[in-house]
């Protein structure tokens, strides 16, 4: 079986590929898969469907929006649920092993328990390196065939395309999607040219989606209702209550009504006008709206902007994007007949994923490097620190999806130890990292070869060389995004590999 799996941060997604056809798979009569993980004190650990179950049961607690936490973790992580440390990277495999389990027993898939499952999977376009790496390696952990990670806005593009191509012209032939999940969004500008989707550029904001505008919602219920203080329980009972009261607003609802009778049976619900709601969530799509006019500014670094005239439209996705304030903005902003919201806004990732493995679509997807990925190093005999930029954002990544990026580096030593610190970024400035900055583990290694059998390394002092060994620098840059380094000295031939990670 093929399968696209979108896993988001409120829900996850998948859709098969079936002769030509995308359908979204149902479990249990659902469409959507939850993201949730809940743990009791005795250890007891449930995923999805099972701790949706459970989720207002004594003794129950719930990790909602775990999806989130990937954006600042490593592989050791650890959270506490129940009164007891798990390592992230467990929970999600685990969350991952029963979502494989009910594809074969609780959906329509029609998977077979022994049947291999061949998966493209996506991750947000701003994600850093460890978060694709810590989900590739719990895909594959869980028994899924991963045969491709893509960012998410770019596989909403091949759904577009597949639904849409006609809306493709000579003259128009981009096009913007608008990712609003319930975590972070993204905003990627596509080229499409036949069946060529070609990424000019993505960007995105790590945590603006559907659970900020949740919180939104509550805070205006508990200001206007004039709540008492509630605790983090009872809280998270109030945003989850918001949450199903959001996603029932259609574009002609005028009440917006909240029951609050988990929180006290005696108290009658809440209402307000809906233009209260819009009016708190307003501030989080501006700045969806701002994000779009700098993708729209000069993607290709050549001081030239792509002309409004030559886009075919915003294309709406993500479970978010079907808050109807969200259209209403964007069609003041944009035009009324180029912002086009998704049949299906939680599922066109999912179904774009699925699309990219049906070979017999014919689709090509030319993807980017979504961050800039380098490292300091030393400069004029120690008196300064520049950037060095090993990988720019938005450089071309291999058509084919599995063939990895390679670049080089050489020069000759000036230290006995090489002490590289790494970093990912989503933007440059001046030179130097700035934006969302994600530092990884330093890396030691040893130039000087009476060090190469050391394994304390950090407490060995560092001294300046002048007759160094050449260094060569060997960067490969997986189709996930994770990043392995390998040094080598020469002519010893000393050589080290190193794969790239936070550790915490």
């Amino acid at each position: 079986m093929r399968v696209g799996i979108d896993f988001g941060t409120t829900h996850t997604v998948a859709a098969i590929v079936d002769r030509g056809n995308y359908p979204v798979v149902a479990f249990d009569g659902v469409d959507a898969w939850p993201s949730l993980i809940a743990a009791n004190a005795a250890g007891e650990l449930r995923f999805g469907l099972d701790a949706a179950a459970v989720r207002h049961q004594p003794g129950w607690s719930v990790l909602r929006s775990f999806k989130r936490l990937l954006g600042d973790a490593g592989p050791h992580t650890t959270v506490n649920l129940a009164g007891r440390e798990h390592r992230l990277a467990d929970l999600l495999t685990g969350f991952l092993t029963q979502l494989k389990s009910d594809l074969c027993h609780r959906s329509n898939a029609g998977a077979a328990a022994t049947e291999r499952i061949e998966a493209a999977i996506s991750v947000p376009a701003n994600s850093s390196s460890t978060q694709r790496f810590m989900t590739l390696d719990a895909f594959v952990a869980a028994g899924f065939q991963v045969v491709a990670l893509l960012n998410e806005p770019s596989a909403a593009g091949l759904e577009y395309a597949h639904r849409y191509r006609s809306t493709i012209t000579a003259k128009r032939e981009y096009v913007l999607i608008y990712d609003l999940g319930g975590g972070t969004f993204d905003a990627s500008l596509l080229k499409m040219a036949g069946h060529v989707n070609e990424v000019v550029v993505s960007e995105g904001i790590q945590r603006l989606g559907g659970d900020d505008f949740d919180d939104a919602i509550a805070q205006l219920v508990v200001a206007q209702s004039k709540l008492p203080q509630l605790d983090a329980e009872n809280y998270a009972l109030l945003v989850e209550e918001c949450a199903a009261r959001k996603e029932a607003v259609g574009p002609q609802t005028r009440r917006f009504l909240v029951d609050l009778a988990t929180l006290d049976p005696d108290r009658p619900p809440f209402f307000c006008p809906i233009d209260d709601v819009y009016a708190v969530c307003a501030p989080l799509v501006d700045k969806t709206s701002e994000l779009l006019s700098r993708v729209l500014h000069d993607p290709a670094g050549d001081g030239k902007d792509v002309p409004w005239s030559e886009v075919a439209g915003i294309y709406v996705v993500g479970g978010a994007g079907s808050f109807p304030l969200v259209s209403r903005m964007l069609r003041a902003e944009f035009g009324e007949k180029r912002v086009k919201r998704s049949p299906h806004p939680f599922a066109a990732t999912a179904i774009g994923l699925a699309v990219f493995l049906d070979t017999d679509a014919g689709f090509v997807l030319s993807e980017r490097f979504s961050r800039h990925f380098g490292v300091f190093r030393e400069a004029q005999a120690g008196s300064d620190v520049i950037f060095d930029p090993i990988v720019p954002k938005d450089a071309s990544l291999p058509a084919d999806g599995r063939t990895p990026l390679v670049v080089s580096r050489t020069y000759r030593a000036a230290h006995n130890i090489g002490h590289f610190r790494f970093v990912e970024c989503s933007r440059l400035v001046n030179g130097r990292p700035d934006g969302d900055v994600t530092p990884y583990d330093p890396v030691l290694f040893p130039f000087d070869p009476s060090l190469h059998d050391r394994d304390d390394l950090g407490r060995q002092p560092v001294g300046r060389c002048s007759d160094g060994p050449q260094v060569e620098e060997r960067y490969v840059v997986a189709p996930s995004g994770a990043v392995e380094v390998t040094l080598t000295t020469q002519p010893a031939g000393f050589r080290r590999t190193f794969r790239l990670e936070r550790r915490a």
